[in-house]
């Protein structure tokens, strides 16, 4: 089980999405870019930040005469996100349901 952590890095929501959409395999920009909604500049951005900690590398290879570059989520970055998610389900278990039930009888 992963060490439960919260990270700023990617807790930013379009960061989380990246993140987590890249865990089953590294992705073409350009299909990163549309199942997240960013332009080509907000993605490029967001990667910025994200190779900068070691969590995701851009890969660039020639195809059909021109560059592809493919984003790939690195074993640090796949390890960062475990975190974060089985932190973000450590907060929700404090704040379950039953907790919540509780806070709004009490109004």
């Amino acid at each position: 089980m992963p060490h439960a952590v919260f990270d700023d890095v990617i807790h930013e929501p379009h960061r989380l999405q990246i993140c987590a959409y890249l865990v089953p395999a590294g992705r073409e920009f350009a299909v990163v870019r549309d199942e997240v909604g960013l332009s080509d500049s907000a993605l490029s951005k967001h990667l910025k930040v994200l190779t900068a900690r070691g969590y995701t590398r851009l890969d660039r290879a020639p195809r059909d005469g021109h560059q592809v570059t493919t984003v790939v989520l690195t074993a640090a970055g796949r390890e960062a996100l475990c975190g974060h998610v089985a932190e973000l389900q450590r907060m929700a278990r404090i704040v379950g349901p039953d907790r919540r039930s509780t806070t709004a009888r009490s109004r």
